[in-house]
């Protein structure tokens, strides 16, 4: 009996020995899996940029990060995929800090802003500076600027300073050119897929920056129509064609019209959508002021002179173009700057717009 109870004991202890084993083989398998993930993700990364032929940015580590940040000390903003910190080189020149949320870890819109901005050098597009990928932790340095994004100069808030028309004006010219050369200025098609205030930064001199190429995707040139699995943007902003597909497939033409959306509001500064406008009609703004101009009406501008009221009208129209519903209708970003840069007198007045968003899938159904 007593060679029999030695027996199994022994047994015992050689399956849990075997056990133990196992169990810390798979948790050594795990670990080992999740490491070479996050290093293809960084080989990934660096390899795309590697093939560009351009400044690749400078790898950081994140003691670098943090060391840059003053431990995250200093928040400047908040968005989908990040928190933004201001930061400074050892250099001197301060820099803006995306550490991106921990939900991101997947890398994905991670590994598209680093390759996209990667490639981009232009004084309209936000400029990459370094990343970081540590393990889960990632963060994008750009350049800074300290007049921060565009929303708060449109949609007037306290203690902020208020643009000129001119001002406004030249932001909206800086803004097409730099989404004609995302369109057109690079070997590869850049489509940015998430063109609004927030996402126009603007430096020292107000000179806008186009930034968060979180949502971008790169195409061939040549490829006028581009294949989606979801739509993608921001409502208010997005492209009708990313909802329903019959009216015209998608191309540049949805950052077209996020463009005009965006210079909408610059041109009334205001939302284009507003619930809580003096009158009914004025709750869209975009086939209000359609009707203004349509009917000869001017829009009333406080303390304009008439140069001023030339500007604004020359960006409505524009505006006008670039959010017609069918792709088709729309002006390229090139044809964008062209009407910018020219004359108010010699633009033809667009087609009316669709009735109001909540209307365009009757108006759809009906095409």
């Amino acid at each position: 009996m007593t060679s029999i109870f030695l027996f199994e004991n022994y047994a015992a202890a050689i399956l849990s020995f075997r056990f133990l084993c196992g169990f810390f083989f798979l948790i050594a398998l795990v670990v080992y899996k999740l490491r070479r993930r996050h290093l293809s993700e960084y080989q990934a990364i660096e390899d795309f940029l590697q093939i560009q032929g351009t400044l690749v940015p400078i790898k950081y580590s994140y003691s670098e990060i943090k060391k840059m940040t003053n431990k995250f000390k200093e928040k400047l903003g908040e968005g989908a995929y990040g928190t933004v910190f201001k930061g400074k080189l050892r250099s001197g020149p301060f820099v803006a800090v995306k550490l991106m949320h921990k939900s991101m870890t997947s890398g994905q819109e991670f590994i598209s802003e680093v390759s996209t901005i990667g490639r981009i050098h232009h004084v309209n597009v936000v400029q990459l500076i370094g990343f970081c990928v540590e393990g889960s932790k990632r963060a994008l340095v750009y350049e800074f600027t300290p007049n921060g994004s565009l929303d708060k100069y449109i949609f007037p808030q306290e203690r902020i300073v208020s643009l000129s028309y001119k001002q406004m004006f030249d932001i909206s010219l800086g803004v097409a050119r730099g989404i004609d050369y995302l369109h057109r200025g690079c070997d590869m098609q850049i489509l940015h897929f998430d063109i609004k205030p927030h996402n126009i930064l603007l430096d020292e001199d107000f000179n806008p920056k186009t930034s968060d190429f979180g949502l971008a995707k790169l195409y061939p040139t040549d490829d006028s129509i581009v294949s989606l699995t979801a739509a993608r943007g921001t409502m208010g902003y997005m492209a009708p064609e990313l909802f329903y597909k019959n009216i015209g497939g998608v191309s540049y033409k949805a950052d077209v019209y996020s463009y005009g959306m965006l210079l909408m509001e610059m041109a009334g500064r205001r939302k284009n959508m507003n619930p809580f406008a003096d009158h009914l009609s004025q709750i869209y703004f975009p086939t209000w002021v359609y009707d203004q101009f349509n009917e000869g009406n001017d829009i009333e501008m406080q303390d304009a002179s008439e140069e001023d009221r030339r500007m604004v009208k020359k960006m409505i129209f524009v505006a006008l173009w670039c959010i017609q519903m069918k792709p088709v209708d729309r002006p390229a970003m090139k044809k964008v700057v062209e009407m910018l840069e020219g004359d108010v007198q010699l633009l033809l007045m667009p087609p009316r717009p669709f009735i109001s968003p909540r209307e365009i899938a009757g108006d759809v159904i009906n095409s």
